[in-house]
């Protein structure tokens, strides 16, 4: 990623008040949430902490210039008993706060949902947002993004030559798009921005995946209400 950007997020955090801006990236195994990060960050991004963390059961993070901090949850659709246990970390992350001299933050900024294009069947993630997600974080704090789109009509028109979809291939995944966006919509009552779709491993469409994460940092912390 050009170091422009790097400094264009620098600015953004800095100026919110974040020290990091921590994001929680949620997908679903296999849906490629460390591919996206290489494909956007590469050698920019260190891995900071590996192994559980005792209180959020969250798996691994990753630090971008001490400015953004991501941390990966444990895959989704490994089984209904793990989903389950899943649905409760995500529930106590999102709860999760931090008490400084001017009130009590929430602990995540920014929610990174990664569906995957290839999938007929996101009705784990679908639930996640509507259940979990929506109801904790504002919608203006979720990024919902497609991965694998070179896949999402099984290889089929992808142009291999350019990276990039042919016509039938890019109507698919605006439509779907489209589809995720409405869908949430007519279950919450809340609208997200139209999720990017993107392959992290044809280097497709990755300015505009960046573009959605610097347009989704948030102007102030998440404020926490205690009763």
């Amino acid at each position: 990623m050009h170091r422009y950007r790097i400094s264009e997020i620098g600015q953004k955090v800095t100026a919110a008040g974040f020290h990091p801006l921590d994001v929680l990236l949620v997908g679903a195994t296999g849906v490629g949430k460390s591919s996206t990060l290489n494909a956007l960050f590469g050698e920019q991004k260190a891995k900071v902490g590996t192994g559980v963390d005792p209180e959020t059961q969250l798996v691994e993070s990753y630090m971008l210039n001490d400015v953004l901090r991501f941390w990966d949850s444990a895959g989704l659709g490994d089984g209904k008993e793990a989903d389950r246990t899943h649905r409760q970390k995500l529930i106590d992350v999102l709860s999760k706060t931090y008490t400084h001299s001017d009130g009590q933050w929430g602990w995540i900024d920014l929610v990174f949902v990664i569906l995957d294009g290839s999938s007929r069947d996101l009705g784990t993630a679908y639930d996640l947002l509507r259940d979990v997600i929506l109801k904790m974080i504002d919608p203006d704090r979720v990024i919902v993004a497609i991965n694998q789109a070179d896949m999402a009509m099984k290889g089929r028109y992808w142009d291999r030559v350019l990276h990039q979809p042919l016509p039938n291939l890019q109507q698919f995944l605006d439509e779907k798009a489209e589809s995720v966006q409405k869908r949430l919509l007519e279950a919450t009552g809340l609208q997200i921005s139209k999720p990017v779709y993107y392959s992290a491993y044809e280097n497709y469409h990755l300015k505009e995946i960046m573009d959605a994460v610097i347009n989704h940092i948030p102007v102030c912390r998440r404020k926490m209400h205690t009763l």
